[in-house]
Order: C-alpha cells, then structure tokens, then sequence
C-alpha cells in the first residue's frame, strides 16, 4: 500500500494538506512535555522566577491542554451514551461524527487546539496499548489452524486491493493505507495504531473511519442473511463475522444474530486478528523510513519532513507497549476482573481521539476528496467477504 513511486502531491480527488486546527511540523516532532521554540525563548524575568524553567514548561504543556481535552472528553463521553443506545454504531464512530458537527457549529479557536492535537495523537498511541490487556498469545492457537490461513489470505488480499484499486482511483497514500488496514485489520483501532506510525492527517484519518463504519452498518445488516442462505455452520459464519466485519461492536453484533456459538468464535478471531496490528506497524513504520531516506529534503504534499532515527526506532513505543501488556495477560498477571474495565478504557480512550480528530476536521477538505475513498471502501469490503468465504469453502469449514 506504500510505494516509492508516490512522492509525488496527491492526484485530484485526494484530501488537502492538514487543516488549520492540527499541530504544526515543529510541534509534531517536539516530544511531549517540550515547549515550542516561541515558548523556550522566555524573556529573563522569567528566567529568575521561583521555580525551576523546566518544571513551569511542563505545567504550562499541560495547562495548555486541559482546554481541548476537556472539550474532547466531554464530546467522547456523550459518544459512549449514544454507542450504547446504538450499539451497532458504537461510541468511536458516534465520537468522531459528534467532534465533526462541533467543528461545523463552532470552529475551534487556538486556546482549543493543544488539547484536541493531544488527544488525537496522544490517546490515540495511549489506547492501543491498552489493547494488548484484551488478548492472550494463546488465543491464537485457539482459533485453531484453519482460522489462521483465513485471517492471513484475507490481509494480504486487502492490502494489494488498497494499493492497486486505490492508485487507480488517484487516491493519496495515507488514505488508500488507512482505508486498507482498517477494513483488513480491525477498523477503528488498526486506524488508531497506523496513523502516528505514517503521519496521517486528520481528514484522512475522519474519511477512513467514516468510510469503515459504512460498509460495518452493511455487514451487519446482511451478513446473518447471507449466512442463512449459504447454510454456514454456526463456526463458519463465526470465522466470517470475524475475518469480513472490521469493529468489535460490529462483529458482536453480527454473529449475535446468527447465533450465541457463531458470537463465541467471532470474538476470538477478532482478537486474535487484532495482533496483525503489530506486523503491519512494523512493516509501515520500515517503509516510511526508507523513503524518507529516499526523498530527504524533499517536502511530500506540506507534510513534514520524517527525521532520520536508528533501527530501534523503527518500532513505535506503543507497539512495544501493546505486546507487554498481552504478554502480561498470558502470564495471568492481569486480574480477570480488569479485562472489562480496561476493554471499556480503551474503547473511551479511542472514542476521545477520534472526537479530538473530528474536531480538528474541515468538512470542505471531507466534500473534496470526491467519492474514490468510499469506493474503495466498498471495493475493499467486497475483497474481504468474498476472500473470506471462498477459503472457507475451499477449506470444508461450510
């Protein structure tokens, strides 16, 4: 889904460069908790007050913040309210539209801004972590062997269809791979887990899981019918809920219609398909270090240049994180009790970053990129069922 040969500016029809209301390049590689150059230059009074310049730098980082934050927590927990009356929409997806239509009503203003830019990159990193909390490496092998190969053909099939399908359509790259992982990974989250790993913008990333909870409201709607009409097993449609349906509520949702044993199943293969998270960050992660190394100096469509780092870094912080925290489920360190308080926690952390991202989103850039992303969207849907359901008929799973 990532080549060399687009470095390029979008073609026609692709989102714009970041909106007014993201951070900018000298911001984004600051780490956090550091000042920007215009608050580092402090005049000496300053120098002389009482405590010391990088205990204030904090508390001022942080004080900056509170007020986007707060804005987006608020609209992340009136998303939860509204996912649990609407269960097949979900917090997530409700949070990100509600941040959109706030952003309509009210533009953010610069006072906003730290907070929401915080919560859309920070929390985002900060929930895949907490991720890793749900899974067990030995919910692979429970799946069993014939679940694997399904979950595997099925990726690989969705991502050669993002990367051709999506050149063809003259969709931008970040948003053709976030279109990609999400429908061939585990929607919101595997957008969640991809997106500071590439530097997506935050209408490319709103489009994505817009695009995604489309195609989640079809499968629902149709998968159990289908199920029916192909007479699947309450296994097979289980492994077809959880290789074809994208997010958790969605899968739930679906293979609870077919039936309590096809719900069991879809939730370990979900499960245990959100591990590909971590490859694919991996490889993505490679792939933008080699061409930054390919392009260097060279400026990509306003984005900022990727600074060169060691191979160790290649691996994101939060990935590492993720595989500690399922290690330490394996090991049954994690109290039984805390699984659901800590699925819920990162489904709410999820839900208040992609408010802050829908806050952070200009609808005009959303009407100018065209319809090509949600064809592909619905390209890549049709890949992953069909995929999914003739490997399984090919496999005797029927």
């Amino acid at each position: 889904m990532t080549d060399d040969s687009d470095a390029s500016p979008p073609a026609h029809g692709s989102p714009t460069p970041a909106p007014s209301g993201s951070t900018t390049a000298a911001q984004d590689a600051a780490p956090a908790g550091s000042t920007t150059a215009a608050q580092d230059t402090a005049s000496p009074a300053d120098a002389s007050a009482a405590k010391p310049p990088s205990t204030r730098s904090v508390g001022t980082v942080v004080l900056s913040r509170l007020p986007g934050l707060a804005l987006a927590v608020s609209i992340a927990a009136v998303a939860t309210g509204v996912g649990r009356l609407m269960p097949v929409v979900g917090g997530p997806v409700s949070g990100i539209v509600l941040g959109v239509l706030v952003a309509v009503a009210v533009r953010p203003g610069a006072v906003l801004r730290p907070g929401i830019a915080f919560a859309g990159r920070g929390l985002l990193q900060t929930a895949v972590v907490v991720l890793g909390a749900q899974l067990s490496l030995g919910q692979i092998m429970k799946v069993g062997l014939g679940s694997l190969p399904v979950m595997l053909v099925t990726l690989a099939a969705c991502l050669a269809a993002a990367y051709w399908i999506g050149r063809r359509l003259g969709i931008v790259r970040d948003l053709r791979t976030l279109i990609g992982v999400g429908t061939g990974i585990c929607g919101a989250s595997a957008i969640a887990a991809v997106t500071p790993v590439i530097g997506a913008m935050e209408a490319e990333v709103a489009y994505a899981v817009s695009t995604i909870f489309v195609f989640n409201v079809a499968a629902v709607l149709t998968f159990p019918f289908l199920g029916h009409l192909l007479d699947m097993s309450q296994h097979a449609f289980g492994l077809f809920a959880g290789t074809a349906v994208n997010d958790m509520s969605s899968v739930v949702a679906a293979a609870t219609t077919y039936g309590g044993p096809a719900a069991n199943y879809a939730v370990v293969v979900k499960l245990a398909r959100t591990l590909l998270i971590i490859p694919i960050c991996l490889g993505l992660a490679a792939l933008v270090r080699r061409r930054a190394a390919a392009t260097a100096g060279s400026a990509e469509s306003g984005r900022p240049e990727p600074r060169r780092v060691r191979f160790g870094r290649l691996i994101p912080w939060f990935l590492v994180g993720f595989i500690a925290l399922a290690a330490i489920n394996t090991a049954g360190l994690v109290p039984h009790a805390a699984h659901e308080p800590l699925s819920t926690l990162a489904v709410f952390l999820i839900t208040v970053a992609l408010s802050a991202i829908g806050l952070s989103t200009e609808p005009a850039k959303l009407r100018r990129a065209g319809p090509a992303p949600l064809l592909l969207g619905g390209l890549l849907w049709l890949v992953v069922s069909a995929t999914s359901l003739a490997l399984q008929y090919l496999l005797g799973h029927f």
